[in-house]
């Protein structure tokens, strides 16, 4: 086991943001990870960009979330965007804090006017038909799919990719390793979401060469995607 974070290099330029689908779609895995403390931000910030990996979607569900999301984005080389976001104070706090991107389990209204107003690029939760035409009437052309699995998962994925052949889909909620490739084989998913690849008894115990090793196996994925 190993305590350091993976070795120092040149710090690296974040991944450009001028498109949330393109940016996605350049990596093709989006890490989603409730911080375990903002202590931790830096060597996982560090194993993320070492595994080739750098980007993360910070989810709000903790006291220390937002301390740990501001301070990750003071990291270099990486893309911090906040997840979990459901209301637009919620949104407006994470932008402070240095959120480049919202993810959000949900659509609303109130949601898509406050990304709008702080001009922050807005991944709205949807699940159903009704819930992709609501998007796409707010002007959205990315979402995300959630929760995928339990909502009948990269079957559902392509079905509904036909009558929305102009919509991108991040699946999130469920998928696995073994599962994302099912997913990233649907030529309109840009990405898929998940924690399998920041393992959490890896964080725990400081075993930040482990966790740079499930980061960069990642790669292979994506590498495999048809």
């Amino acid at each position: 086991m190993s305590s350091a974070g993976p070795p120092s290099a040149a710090s690296p330029a974040a991944p450009s943001l001028d498109d949330l689908g393109a940016t996605l779609r350049r990596f093709g895995v989006v890490p989603v990870c409730g911080l375990l403390s903002p202590e931790e931000t830096g060597p996982l910030a560090a194993a993320l960009v070492a595994g080739g990996l750098p980007l993360i979607e910070v989810t709000l569900r903790t006291p220390w979330s937002l301390a740990s999301l501001e301070e990750m984005a003071r990291q270099p080389g990486i893309l911090v965007g906040a997840g979990t976001v459901r209301t637009p104070a919620q949104m407006e706090a994470a932008v402070r804090a240095g959120a480049a991107f919202i993810v959000s389990p949900c659509l609303t209204g109130d949601l898509a006017a406050a990304a709008a107003d702080l001009d922050v690029p807005f991944l709205p939760g949807v699940a159903t038909p009704s819930e992709i035409q609501r998007a796409c009437d707010l002007g959205m052309s990315t979402v995300k799919f959630f929760p995928a699995e339990s909502s009948g998962g990269a079957a559902a994925v392509r079905a509904l990719a036909q009558p929305f052949h102009d919509v991108t889909f991040v699946p999130t909620g469920g998928i696995t390793a073994d599962s994302a490739p099912s997913y990233l084989a649907i030529p309109q998913v840009a990405a898929v979401g998940g924690g399998w690849m920041v393992p959490t008894q890896h964080r725990q115990a400081h075993d930040w060469d482990a966790v740079t090793q499930a980061i960069s196996a990642v790669a292979a994925i994506v590498r495999d995607r048809t």
